[in-house]
């Protein structure tokens, strides 16, 4: 019995043997045609620092204002905590790792008032002819607060390059309101440096021209307006012609609100499709809509008509007179959310001391009951010192189709400022005049507010263009105030009115940071 004994490897023919050698340093046995510097590849580690001439601090300036960082030379960037970008920010400040090659990056978890940030980062380099070594080292930065020049110059006066000065020539603030949130809604007033309050409207403050054209393009995009534009030379260099110029737009919005009563002139009611001249201002988009209530014909009067040859409305809210509806008859005919009818009404203040009764045609025939209480206007007897509703009175037509009432809206009666509403608003923050204002001006402030929340409620198609959020109620005093309010209401028999759906709400509510709207 034979047996075969293979041979070593070494020994086989044709076999080329490895050259071996000792590490220089540990003696360990290493190739000796790959090994650099007669060493192991451990001992390289030890003696060879790849990261040497990376700096292993540095500083973060921040602005407290805006969170901006500062990107050398002088660019601000945007950037949130532990963020990619934030992360490339800290990674430019290194001087030296663009010598070598980045594998990873990542933040290392500081306490968050430590004004300290931590990155760890994990780079690649030949430290030796075919030998490349892989190192992880920390950086520490350090946060400094440093304010940026766009803040500063919110901080000083008469640093704004363009002005928009919004305007409406009306006793009340709804339309201002209301065109508050839907600015909000879009955030057209995130380019603004200032925006400041005026005693007839609001002026909006910008840093730049083109942030003004913006902010009055969206404004004509959601409201009939007029725009004047102007500009002021502040400054000039002769030598390279260069001018400095501060810019003025006046945006004056159409003085017609919802719920006017507005008499059209006749000749521009027969244009527009020959409407009747009294109607009633149900919206106002982009045009002022209007409604006939006789008959429920619509018109509309777009922004180029209207400023063609402006006219005022015969009146207002204000003057709104509450009614009683003792009998209604619906005519059948309904357009929309509108319903024709034919109502008698009785003055709320005449219940008891008179019989007065008035019969008129209205288009709330798809709200109003017998027993209902509903504003409108009570135009027997009143004198308008207006010239188109005198020429309505002189002509043979229309002086005989002018009713004793017209009705606008069904009234709810409510206390004058509900606590159980489950919803709230957001609101700008703008600066106040240096004078605070008189005692009248805040209540009549309040009431106008008020009004544009009953609006809100009333009208389904007011607030589907309006960002509504749920009212999160922090403390049990404050539920408890809201129960108790509700039971006196109800103690009291008033009417709650309509209650806006849960599922029309928003739940941002908690992350404003605004003023929110009572």
């Amino acid at each position: 019995m034979s047996m075969e004994v293979d041979a070593p490897l070494s020994l086989q023919p044709g076999a080329q043997s490895a050259a071996t050698i000792l590490c220089c340093n540990c003696g360990a046995p290493i190739d000796g045609t790959t090994s650099a510097g007669a060493m192991c590849y451990d001992c390289i580690k030890l003696t060879v620092d790849v990261s040497e001439g990376i700096q292993r601090e540095a500083t973060l300036h921040m602005c407290r204002d805006c969170d901006r960082w500062l990107s050398p030379p002088n660019q601000w960037l945007v950037a949130a905590p532990e963020s990619r970008e934030l992360l490339a920010l800290c990674l430019r400040k290194l001087r030296g790792l663009s010598k070598v090659r980045i594998i990873d990056a990542s933040f290392i978890w500081t306490e968050p008032h430590s004004r300290r940030i931590k990155v760890k980062v994990t780079i690649q380099q030949e430290a030796f002819e075919g030998t490349i070594l892989q190192q992880t080292f920390e950086v520490e930065y350090v946060q400094a607060y440093q304010q940026c020049p766009d803040c500063a110059k919110s901080y000083t006066h008469n640093t704004w390059r363009a002005v928009v000065q919004v305007r409406q020539k009306v006793p009340h603030k709804r339309t201002f309101l209301y065109l508050e949130q839907l600015i909000l809604k879009h955030s057209a007033h995130k380019d603004t440096i200032n925006i400041k309050e005026v005693h007839d409207g609001i002026d909006f403050f910008f840093g730049q021209r083109n942030h003004a054209e913006k902010f009055v393009d969206f404004l004509k995009s959601v409201a009939p307006v007029n725009t004047k534009k102007s500009q002021e030379l502040i400054s000039m260099d002769i030598h390279t012609s260069t001018k400095s110029y501060k810019f003025s737009y006046s945006i004056e919005l159409v003085p017609i609100c919802k719920d006017d009563l507005v008499a059209i002139p006749i000749k521009l009611a027969k244009q527009i499709g020959n409407v009747n001249p009294l109607t009633i201002c149900h919206r106002i988009g982009t045009s002022v809509n209007l409604i006939d209530p006789t008959t429920l014909q619509t018109a509309d009067i777009s922004t180029e008509i209207y400023w063609r040859a402006p006219f005022a409305p015969l009146t207002d809210v204000q003057d709104l007179v509450e009614f009683v509806v003792l009998d209604i008859e619906p005519l059948g005919t309904s357009k929309g959310r509108f319903s024709l009818a034919e109502a008698t009404v009785a003055r709320a203040s005449d219940m008891g001391a008179n019989d007065q009764t008035y019969y008129t045609r209205t288009h709330l025939g798809g709200v109003l009951h017998p027993g209902d209480s509903v504003m409108g206007y009570h135009l027997t007897g009143t004198n308008f010192n207006n010239p188109i509703f005198d020429a309505l009175e002189e002509h043979k037509h229309y002086a005989s189709t002018i009713p004793d009432v017209v009705l606008v809206k069904k009234f709810y009666a409510r206390k004058k400022k509900s606590k159980s509403r489950n919803w709230r608003l957001k609101r700008m923050a703008k600066e106040e005049s240096e004078m605070l204002p008189r005692k009248q001006d805040q209540e009549r402030m309040e009431r106008d507010f008020e009004m544009f929340l009953r609006d809100v409620e009333e009208d389904a198609d007011l607030r589907a263009g309006l960002a509504l959020y749920k009212a999160q109620q922090k403390q049990q005093a404050e539920k408890m105030d809201v129960a108790e309010a509700m039971d006196e209401e109800s103690e009291d028999g008033d009417d709650e009115g309509p209650v806006i759906p849960i599922d029309q709400l928003l739940d941002e509510f908690e992350d404003m940071t605004m003023e929110d709207g009572e």
